[in-house]
């Protein structure tokens, strides 16, 4: 697996913008791209090449996952979930969680710290 993590987007403010295609896929790779960071949370966009994932972890907060291209199975606590283009879930905290991109898939992960 190769991560590739670029830039922050800058200058987002008060600028329309299409999400999907501020990331693209990368052939064997997940890429990612920070679009806010913050003490109270962040926001990340992900593109996952098919058969790309994330092993199981956990994280201390609540974290909403919005499909924007594609599909992924999304286990929470051993339980699978499909999860289609424009569908989200919100994956609970201290929860354990994996990804695994069923086709090549894109998400917006967004990330409440309070």
């Amino acid at each position: 697996m190769n991560f590739t993590k670029q830039s922050k987007i800058e200058n987002i403010k008060a600028r329309v913008f299409k999400l999907i295609g501020t990331v693209s896929y990368q052939n064997g790779s997940i890429v990612s791209r920070e679009v806010v960071n913050k003490k109270t949370g962040t926001v990340t966009i992900f593109a996952f090449d098919k058969g790309e994932g994330l092993s199981e972890h956990t994280a201390p907060f609540d974290a909403l996952v919005y499909i924007l291209d594609g599909e992924a199975k999304i286990f929470i606590s051993g339980k699978p979930f499909l999860v289609k283009k424009n569908e989200m879930i919100i994956m609970p905290a201290n929860k354990p969680h994996a990804l695994k991109a069923v086709k090549k898939f894109k998400m917006l992960l967004i990330l409440i710290r309070s």
